[in-house]
């Protein structure tokens, strides 16, 4: 199980990179645009400039990096349990953040979103998006975006572990044969 973790972090830590690869890399899609030589797509020069300008007015570029900040604070403690116990374990996952900071840059994500925007909103709908985010109340939302995200996640991570533990609690209520069976469970662990 702890193995999966790890499998799972090193998977998600690759995806953040497996879009750097070249456009000879990846087969073209029909109907897709085409790619520059970071395998992003090319988009239009003045929309690009629009998106760009929306994502530095809504602030995208600070919850960029305040998300690039919390990968390291987040994976840690999954894979330090994760990876076995030993003398190498600390210095294995203090050499892999050391090399893991040292490719990623905030900037590359940055550029992983215009796409999604340009995808999303057209031209005329990202100029309307500008102006709001020029506005007072805009520039508010923009300044208290990131502080809310981590609220928000915050208060999410204590009702989520809440909810399951009051679950569990009814659930080893409801079957004392389970709950004598975890019970049974834990101690032939701990006698181990």
């Amino acid at each position: 199980m702890k193995t999966r973790l790890v499998i799972v972090c090193f998977l998600l830590i690759g995806s953040l990179f497996a879009q750097t690869k070249s456009p000879s890399d990846v087969p073209a899609k029909p109907g897709s645009r085409p790619e520059s030589a970071s395998g992003i797509p090319k988009l239009d020069g003045a929309k690009r400039a629009d998106i760009s300008r929306l994502m530095e007015l809504e602030g995208t570029k600070a919850v960029i990096d305040q998300m690039v900040d919390g990968l390291e604070k987040n994976m840690k403690p999954l894979m330090a349990n994760a990876l076995p116990p030993g003398e190498y374990r600390e210095k294995l996952i203090d050499l892999f953040f050391a090399k893991f900071n040292s490719k990623i840059a905030p900037q590359q994500l940055v550029d992983l979103a215009l796409p999604i925007y340009d995808k999303y909103y057209s031209d005329a709908e990202i100029k309307d998006l500008i102006k709001f985010y020029e506005t007072p109340l805009g520039q508010k939302l923009s300044s208290v975006r990131p502080q809310m995200v981590v609220e928000l996640e915050e208060a999410g991570q204590k009702w989520g572990e809440g909810l399951g533990r009051d679950s569990m609690v009814e659930v080893l209520a409801e079957h004392p044969e389970l709950a004598a069976a975890l019970n049974a469970a834990a101690k032939g662990t701990q006698a181990k």
